[in-house]
């Protein structure tokens, strides 16, 4: 029995290589909406507050403790 069962494989797609120049916007995007993100969980309440009352520091509260920030 030369004949197998399983079905034979498929090539594989050719890879493109994607430029730094396509990268670089999205990167710089995310990297900012990091820092801000960072920002509202680590400092936010704090020193300096962007926005008034406990809102923010209660939505962010168990994420400030996961991170190691103090909050109280």
């Amino acid at each position: 029995m030369a004949q197998s069962a399983a079905p034979a494989p498929a090539a594989a797609p050719a890879l493109t290589p994607v430029s730094l120049r396509a990268i670089a916007p999205w990167a710089a995007f995310f990297g900012l909406l990091m820092l801000v993100l960072l920002y509202f969980v680590g400092a936010e309440q704090g020193a300096v507050a962007l926005v008034s009352g406990e809102t923010v520091h209660e939505w962010v509260h168990d994420g400030r403790h996961l991170l190691g920030f103090p909050c109280h």
